[in-house]
């Protein structure tokens, strides 16, 4: 069974994909990781992560292994990311590793739950379950700066207020995989409701669609 949980940052998506994957017993894919990972290694490398051939090539190379860098959680990966994330090349070279796990889950799972922003209308069209999770900026940047609080890092809500809006304007206005919900989605707006209630939304709406 799949899983498809698409959205943009800070509304909640990551948080409820790796509390149904543990309430299955479903492999997980944080597949923003996938493009923090292009992003940063540009960044890390020295090169502007909007080199369309260098980012092809980053992506090309790109080593699972890198997924626990923890600079990964930082917001210049997360900008990096999107802005590779609007190249064509680059969301080809990744779209195989995405599918692949979920098409055959590590570890013998009998599911997957993979988080993005087209994973429910680009990657697994055909998943059994979509989720559009959403909330306003400002919600959104409340909790980003929580959470960036809560690591110890600096974080001011006016810098990460702009710095989600311009992240929402490029992944909804670029040509290939644009952030939109799939047609077939549920769309949850999550800005006034707890980690709890979302989980709970959920777990209603996998049951009216698994089999058995």
């Amino acid at each position: 069974m799949i899983v498809a949980i698409d959205g943009p940052a800070g509304s909640g998506k990551g948080t409820l994909a790796k509390r149904l994957a543990a309430h299955f017993g479903f492999a997980h894919l944080d597949t923003g990781l996938i493009y923090r990972a292009v992003g940063h290694a540009m960044l890390r490398a020295g090169l502007d992560p909007e080199d369309t051939a260098a980012a092809e090539r980053a992506a090309k190379a790109l080593d699972p292994a890198m997924f626990a860098d923890p600079a990964l959680r930082g917001d210049e990966a997360a900008n990096a990311a999107s802005k590779v994330s609007a190249i064509p090349a680059v969301r080809a070279a990744l779209l195989e590793f995405q599918r692949r796990f979920a098409a055959s889950p590590p570890g013998g799972a009998k599911g997957v739950v993979l988080d993005g922003r087209d994973v429910g209308t680009v990657v697994c069209p055909d998943a059994q379950v979509k989720l559009f999770l959403t909330a306003t900026p400002e919600v959104r940047a409340e909790r980003r700066v929580k959470e960036l609080r809560e690591r110890g890092l600096e974080a001011i809500y006016a810098r990460v207020l702009q710095d989600l809006n311009e992240r929402d304007a490029r992944d909804r206005a670029r040509a290939v995989a644009p952030l939109i919900p799939a047609k077939d989605a549920l769309v949850l707006d999550t800005s006034t409701l707890d980690a709890d209630a979302v989980f709970d939304l959920a777990l209603r709406h996998i049951a009216a669609r698994r089999p058995g």
